[in-house]
């Protein structure tokens, strides 16, 4: 992997952890974070020493406040194009599909929802916020809400997008509607979202990708084209190598020792 100048980067122990570094600016993503996060989500996939990934933010104030105000993107003219940098900024957008555990610390707001609308899974630490603030200062919001549609429940992402500035969502609220599945004191976030990816990377990994695409597949399509396409990625993410060791693993009587949540 190359120097990047806005995000952090390391692996260890089949886990990348990416870090968007920008803590002076809230950890919003510019021109250049926008290159770099697209450019890496594909880069990941060639790198079969990467089975999870880890995306957090630097510091404690700010998981990511979405795109840079002070950045200037040219826009073509006319209403009916437009080019959104928040669309080429999730992993899915870039053809990765490894999976990717959030660690959310401090506000997630705006355009964050590029990126949390492309994850697996949310730890967030106990101050964590949510909140979209396009309506406060006019603009529609909309690539957002649509993303995150899919992560809460339709009132929920009514009101936190409706209501602007006026009202965020905590952390315990947050995993109360199914958006963050598990709440952690903010000392305890990047271990905790650690462990949980490196669980994940203990898996096959054509296994785990396979899962993935299967279950993003099915919040896309009806549960009848998705239940006719699951033979198709069955066959192609199944390994006769890996069920026969799995198969042995069962036999033997070796267990993970799990824990309940």
């Amino acid at each position: 992997m190359p120097d990047w100048e806005t995000l952090g980067y390391e692996v260890a122990d089949g886990v990348a952890t990416v870090t968007l570094d920008r803590p002076a600016r809230l950890n919003s993503f510019d021109t250049t974070m926008t290159r770099e996060l697209h450019a890496l989500w594909r880069a990941l996939r060639f790198d079969e020493d990467v089975r999870a990934v880890v995306l957090t933010g630097a510091g404690d104030r700010a998981f990511c406040t979405g795109i840079d105000r002070a950045d200037v993107i040219p826009q073509p003219g006319g209403p009916w194009m437009m080019d959104d940098p928040g669309l080429s900024i999730g992993p899915k957008t870039a053809d990765c599909w490894k999976p990717v555990v959030a660690a959310v610390n401090g506000m997630a707001c705006g355009g964050a929802f590029y990126l949390l609308g492309e994850v697996e899974t949310i730890v967030a630490a106990d101050h964590a916020t949510f909140f979209d603030p396009h309506v406060s200062y006019g603009m529609t919001a909309a690539f957002e809400p649509i993303l995150m549609r899919a992560r809460m429940p339709f009132g929920e992402i009514m009101r936190l997008t409706l209501l602007g500035n006026h009202e965020r969502l905590s952390a315990r609220r947050a995993h109360q509607i199914g958006l963050v599945q598990e709440v952690v004191p903010g000392p305890e976030l990047l271990r905790r979202a650690h462990t949980v990816a490196a669980e994940i990377a203990s898996a096959p990994p054509t296994v785990a990708q396979g899962t993935v695409r299967s279950i993003w597949l099915a919040r896309e399509l009806t549960r009848s084209q998705a239940l006719s396409m699951a033979k198709v990625y069955i066959g192609l993410g199944n390994e006769p190598d890996l069920i026969a060791d799995g198969q042995r693993r069962f036999e033997s009587g070796a267990r993970v020792a799990p824990r309940v949540r």
